[in-house]
């Protein structure tokens, strides 16, 4: 398996790809482009035998090629289990799916406010009416899971999932703005945060030499 990947300081639906195939527990090889540099207009002109797509994360797994994050992560369930990516119950698992699908398809303004930079720190970040919301509405599913169907470990449902994969990069976010949350989502972040695989992408994410200017609030 081959798993295509932009910088891991900036590119949040490649973080989920990644831990997708980390919770997996599969073996791959991690191809890494650089999202932001001429390379990756070259690549994506020129790679369409490992990109067709244009974008990451890719999986190629033989002939088989599985571009979005959550195609993967669904892929991946499929090969080794679905109860490894989702909670066994019915109701925790409806919950759970229902979190994925409302990250994977809303939160357009916290998208666009507060781009995923896992370097930078930002004091007093100005944010829309509209970007706050978005963070309410995420507390307030947060809170719902752990209330309900984490009491069994420190994550949303228990144990490590497919929701903490799509949330980690908001995690990522809320401590690279500065977001002020309550303590059980400090908590949950901190978990988060502090996950092997997570320190392991940190680390590699501050070793980058790669900088986009777009997202560091420099002139481009």
């Amino acid at each position: 398996m081959k798993l295509i990947i932009g910088n891991k300081n900036y590119s949040s639906w490649s973080l989920r790809g990644w831990l997708a195939m980390k919770q997996s527990g599969l073996s791959f090889e991690e191809l890494t482009v650089n999202i932001g540099g001429e390379e990756w207009d070259h690549a994506k002109q020129t790679s369409e035998d490992i990109m067709p797509s244009g974008k990451v994360p890719i999986l190629w797994d033989g002939e088989t090629v599985i571009w979005d994050s959550l195609a993967i992560l669904e892929y991946l369930g499929d090969k080794v289990g679905r109860d490894r990516f989702w909670p066994k119950e019915d109701s925790a698992r409806g919950m759970a799916r229902s979190l994925v699908a409302e990250m994977h398809s809303s939160y357009r303004s916290l998208r666009a406010e507060c781009p995923m930079n896992i370097r930078r720190r930002v004091e007093n970040a100005q944010l829309s009416q509209d970007c706050r919301d978005d963070i309410v509405r995420i507390l307030q599913l947060w809170a719902e899971a752990r209330a309900r169907f984490g009491t069994s470990g420190p994550f949303l449902f228990g144990t490590f999932g497919a929701a903490d994969i799509f949330y980690a990069p908001v995690v990522s976010r809320f401590l690279t703005y500065g977001i002020g949350v309550p303590g059980f989502a400090q908590a949950y972040m901190q978990a988060v945060w502090e996950h092997e695989w997570m320190q392991g992408w940190i680390a590699a994410a501050e070793d980058e030499d790669w900088v986009l200017a777009q997202y560091e609030g420099m002139p481009a």
